[in-house]
């Protein structure tokens, strides 16, 4: 076999399956939800200390920026919930073969936009 090999792999030309794709969403929702842990235990800790420092945030989150950090979070929130449902199908073998697979991961990425969309635009 002489196959003619790469000697330098162009990562940005390899085309990422769906499934592949959830799976690095996932960890980067994840991430992101971990990193916005102290931002979020702060808000609450703003939201319950007293009014005034109540209707300071109210103030703060009332900016466009922040309404779509929010958002983002909110998706993080959503799709990682989502991917993690879809994982613990595939561990407990309700998922098993390729087509399955495709298909479970067309439905997280709908359901998370969906929902993202639908709890967004109830909370903006």
């Amino acid at each position: 076999m002489n196959k003619v090999r790469p000697k330098h792999l162009a990562l940005y030309l390899i085309k990422l399956p769906l499934p592949g794709f959830v799976s690095i969403l996932h960890r980067v929702s994840g991430l992101a939800l971990f990193l916005a842990l102290p931002l979020l235990l702060t808000m609450l800790q703003y939201s319950l200390s007293s009014i005034v420092t109540y209707e300071q945030l109210m103030e703060v989150l009332a900016h466009p920026l922040a309404k779509l950090m929010l958002l983002g979070l909110l998706w993080s929130f959503l799709h990682h919930f989502c991917a993690g449902l879809r994982y613990l199908a595939i561990d407990l073998h309700y998922v098993s073969n390729l087509k399955q697979a495709r298909d479970s991961s067309k439905i997280v990425m709908l359901v998370s936009l969906l929902l993202t969309l639908l709890l967004g635009a109830k909370l903006w």
